[in-house]
């Protein structure tokens, strides 16, 4: 029987970061996973296949549209589909064989299989049983389907299905309008796919800021991606190799159908706890089956901790990354801490969108007096340069003290461009304290700038 001081149960970006900080930090460490490769769904079927696959897509989208203007005349390249999967799948095994490597590096045990938990303190993987001061559940989600609608990855896919096809569809039924969705409909439709997103809400990316969801919905139907919003879907009839989308609007009630050679059910994703028997132990659980965890990412159990897609809070890799990094401090006795307020938010089509902080609607609804800065980037140099001024920077800030509340950006690497803001935010910056910081010309970031200086006496290239 080995003994640790943490077991750590599922290697995705909360697990392995959880099992490399508590490595770091002196404890003896072992980190259990029943896939073949670390990385968890993050690095094997999620945000890194899809990032290859958005990647190879907007690069033959510039040689279709761009390249000319630009004097690089000729043939737009042919799409080899085996081996535009071939570079995801060896860019997945690049970053899996690196937290491979990490691991032993930090000289943690990978204990293989799938674990339960019988009692507090013990593990079991298959017929072995493993002794720990100290569990750390990360074991992520799964994607949740909706009624009437069953995933078979063939034609009925997940996310997991739509990074694996054998073939390109001519026909793509997106079913939700959120990130998953959008980014994968995305890399569809730049590859000649006839792609059609219904969407139960009347507005794309729950959540997010109003401007940006109309500016990108806009955007992306010039881009060839179809959008029935405000209707909800009664069935998906699965065929060998077609399947037929039936919906209900709800403004009337009227029903309609939609054909497709594949359905993308990107409806969202719920906590897999599957085989653990926590709910046996005696863990509590929400009803929407997320483990209970107290500001310590301790359970109602002593000695059981959870983090990641399992608890409560937005299901973002880089959000689990922390609660794993926070919690090892804790049980290491340090004191661990995550700002849960300046968690950033990035969708990976083009034009790109981040955001971090309230949006406008959230401060009316508080009452809040806030200001407004906002930029477009059409007043950007670099932004014009490279065909990517659609979109825009809205800084918004307290209205007495000027410190900043949110930002929220569409446009080109919007993803990286954020991060300006989430680090004034952790300093309790104001976008004076922005706008009075230097920025290199000519870059994206002095659309950043240019919006700090609109919440001030107005910005300049506007």
């Amino acid at each position: 029987m080995a003994q640790y001081d943490v077991i750590v149960i599922g290697a995705g970006p909360g697990g392995y970061v959880a099992a490399i900080r508590c490595a770091q930090l002196g404890l003896k460490t072992a980190c259990v996973e029943g896939r073949d490769t670390l990385g968890g769904t993050c690095l094997n079927v999620g945000c890194i296949p899809s990032k290859a696959m958005l990647h190879a897509s907007h690069q033959l989208h510039e040689a279709e549209h761009n390249f000319e203007k630009m004097g690089l005349k000729g043939a737009a390249p042919k799409v080899d589909w085996k081996q535009m999967l071939a570079y995801k799948d060896d860019v997945v095994a690049t970053n899996t064989k690196g937290v491979e490597f990490l691991f032993k590096k930090n000289k943690i045990d990978w204990i293989k299989g799938w674990a339960q938990v019988p009692e507090a303190g013990k593990v079991k993987v298959g017929d072995d049983i493993h002794e720990a001061k100290n569990i750390i559940v990360a074991t992520g989600s799964e994607a949740s389907s909706i009624p009437g609608v069953e995933i078979d990855e063939k034609v009925v896919v997940s996310s997991t299905g739509a990074l694996e096809l054998p073939k390109i569809p001519k026909k793509l039924v997106v079913i939700g309008a959120g990130v998953i969705g959008l980014e994968l409909g995305s890399v569809y439709a730049r590859l000649g796919t006839e792609v059609t997103v219904v969407e139960f809400l009347d507005q794309i990316t729950p959540g997010m800021d109003a401007e940006v969801q109309k500016t990108l919905q806009r955007v992306l139907k010039k881009q060839g991606l179809n959008f029935v919003m405000g209707a909800a879907v009664q069935s998906v009839e699965a065929m060998k190799t077609k399947a037929k989308v039936t919906y209900k609007l709800r403004k009337d009630d009227s029903e309609a159908t939609v054909d497709a050679d594949v359905v993308l059910v990107a409806t969202g994703r719920k906590p897999f706890t599957d085989g653990l028997g926590l709910e046996a132990l005696g863990v509590e659980l929400s009803p929407r089956g997320q483990i209970r965890t107290d500001g310590h990412w301790q359970t109602n159990v002593p000695g059981i901790y959870a983090i990641g897609d399992v608890i409560d809070g937005p299901m973002l890799a880089h959000k689990a990354e922390d609660e794993g990094m926070a919690c090892a401090e804790v049980i290491a006795g340090k004191a661990g801490h995550v700002n849960y307020d300046v968690i950033p938010g990035v969708i990976y089509t083009t034009p790109e969108v981040a955001t971090v902080g309230k949006t406008e609607q959230q401060l009316k609804e508080e009452g809040r007096a806030y200001k407004v800065g906002k930029f477009p980037f059409m007043g950007n140099g670099r932004a014009k340069a490279v065909f990517q001024g659609e979109g825009f920077v809205k800084l918004l800030v307290d209205a007495e003290t000027d410190r900043i509340l949110g930002c929220h950006i569409i446009g080109p690497s919007a993803g990286d461009l954020i991060h300006e803001i989430c680090v004034g935010m952790e300093f309790g910056a104001s976008a004076e304290d922005i706008a009075l910081t230097c920025h290199a010309h000519p870059t994206f970031s002095e659309a950043v700038r240019e919006a700090a200086l609109a919440c001030g006496d107005g910005a300049i290239h506007v």
